[in-house]
């Protein structure tokens, strides 16, 4: 206990800074302090021990749409850089969605679909793959990887993109579909939702999806070497988050020119797009994960496992 009060005391003011910068004036973190030292802080001792010298651990982090992962990692990765001393570098999977006009090529080809971004098959798993090749090289040299501007859903120009300077100790790669593993052909049968019912009514769109999770994905996430989850207790709290979410987003974009921020309709139907991976995930990523953050109806963490 000593120590996770020694830490708590050299990292709570950067922790806090941190989460005041996420606040609204209508959305308060509540439970900072408990979150930090019965949770993150143990999360950071546990991720710290598995290091090795000169090699990169890659930590995923899961977790349904508005669930947090965002905020999670930055404070994970903001105690291992300032108490531990290591070398993090946190990027999300959406970083690495095809661009507008990859996704608009792929949905002529395709599935129509698949303009929209976030299902597997709409990331470019070879700059994953990649960028995994990089950061575990024992030659490493410095390079660049995308930024993903989610207000006009493309990638920020090259001169915005992420610059890895120095190999990394730690990567935490966070994305909602992080660890997901495929379904059975007989699963992707029924329509789950009336998006399914309605535009995928030969189950193509999904086919094709889960047919990436079962190749290409499956490949990127052995990789990992470990894997946390932000287990939500249903769908219909996801989305109240995600709402909430693009509300914040709003308030936090200056130039409102040319957004591509959702309205409350286009979230729901935009969500419908996720929701037989995250309920399979529900179900599945708990038997598999290295460690399961469960959060309870107010949006907090109430226990780890």
């Amino acid at each position: 206990m000593k120590s996770i009060n020694h830490c708590f005391d050299k990292v709570k003011k950067d922790c806090f800074d941190f989460i005041s910068s996420q606040e609204t004036k209508s959305d308060k973190f509540k439970n900072k302090e408990r979150m930090i030292k019965s949770f993150l802080i143990p999360i950071s001792y546990w991720i710290s021990k598995k290091t090795h010298k000169n090699k990169t651990l890659i930590i995923g982090l899961a977790g349904g749409q508005g669930s947090g992962k965002t905020t999670i990692s930055s404070i994970i990765s903001l105690i291992l850089k300032k108490y531990f001393k290591l070398n993090v570098f946190k990027v999300s999977i959406d970083d690495f969605y095809k661009t507008r006009r990859d996704r608009k090529l792929l949905s002529k080809k395709k599935h129509p679909l698949l303009m929209t971004r976030g299902v597997p098959g709409t990331h470019d798993i070879e700059l994953m793959l990649d960028f995994f090749k990089k950061v575990k090289s024992k030659k490493f040299k410095n390079f660049k990887i995308p930024k993903f501007n989610k207000a006009i859903d493309d990638r920020y120009s090259r001169t915005n993109w992420y610059k890895i300077k120095s190999k990394p100790d730690i990567v935490i790669f966070e994305g909602w579909c992080v660890g997901a593993r495929a379904q059975t052909a007989k699963q992707l049968k029924k329509p789950i939702n009336s998006l399914e019912k309605a535009y995928d009514q030969n189950s193509k769109w999904r086919s094709h999806v889960n047919n990436q999770l079962k190749t290409k994905y499956n490949i990127l996430f052995k990789q990992l070497d470990g894997l946390l989850y932000l287990k939500a207790k249903n769908f219909n709290l996801l989305r109240s988050w995600r709402l909430k979410q693009e509300r914040k987003l709003w308030l936090q974009t200056k130039n409102k020119k040319n957004l591509k921020i959702m309205k409350s309709d286009d979230v729901k139907k935009f969500m419908q797009t996720y929701q037989r991976i995250t309920e399979r995930m529900f179900k599945d990523t708990p038997k598999h994960c290295s460690i399961i953050l469960n959060l309870n109806d107010k949006h907090q963490i109430s226990k780890i496992k």
